[in-house]
């Protein structure tokens, strides 16, 4: 088996990797699993798609109709472990899980919750506690990215308290 070798030159991890220099709010996680595919989750994640690409806001390369310095990141998953009452979808970093999520939500959670930090609560299962300040890791901060959302930006978004 050849041997890797480690990429160290910033510039090119952003060109292989568009994400590394995007400037991220948002990582959202929509479950296909079985039980959540049985409810829809195949649509739930297309109109996330679809909407974040109409809005400019999803993250990924050109050529595929994304924006490489978009907001949110969408990525499907396997199981979030609540797919009983899926579909199921994940916002991080706010640790908030929404249960029973069906196509026509998605507008509404990405107005709401991504575009002005309102928690959509019809649709909000539990939030899972997230430290206040997020930190990068060593290799993100080496390559000029930001840690993550400023304590102001944090102070924003509701707490199911």
């Amino acid at each position: 088996m050849a041997e890797v070798t480690f990429i160290e030159d910033c510039e090119k991890l952003e060109a292989l990797a568009p994400v590394t220099g995007a400037p991220i709010r948002y990582h959202v996680f929509v479950c296909t699993g079985k039980s959540c595919s049985a409810v829809g989750s195949a649509a739930v994640k297309e109109a996330f798609e679809r909407e974040l690409m109409a809005r400019t806001l999803l993250v990924g390369k050109i050529a595929k109709g994304k924006n490489p310095k978009g907001s949110i990141v969408l990525t499907e998953c396997e199981s979030v472990g609540f797919c009983a009452i899926g579909a199921a979808v994940m916002v991080y970093p706010d640790g908030v899980w929404y249960a029973q999520v069906r196509a026509g939500d998605v507008p509404e959670i990405i107005e709401e919750h991504l575009l002005n930090g309102r928690v959509v609560e019809r649709l909000a299962l539990l939030k899972v506690p997230v430290q206040s300040s997020l930190e990068a890791g060593p290799a993100a901060e080496e390559c000029g990215s930001k840690p993550g959302p400023s304590a102001t930006q944090s102070d924003s978004h509701p707490s199911f308290d």
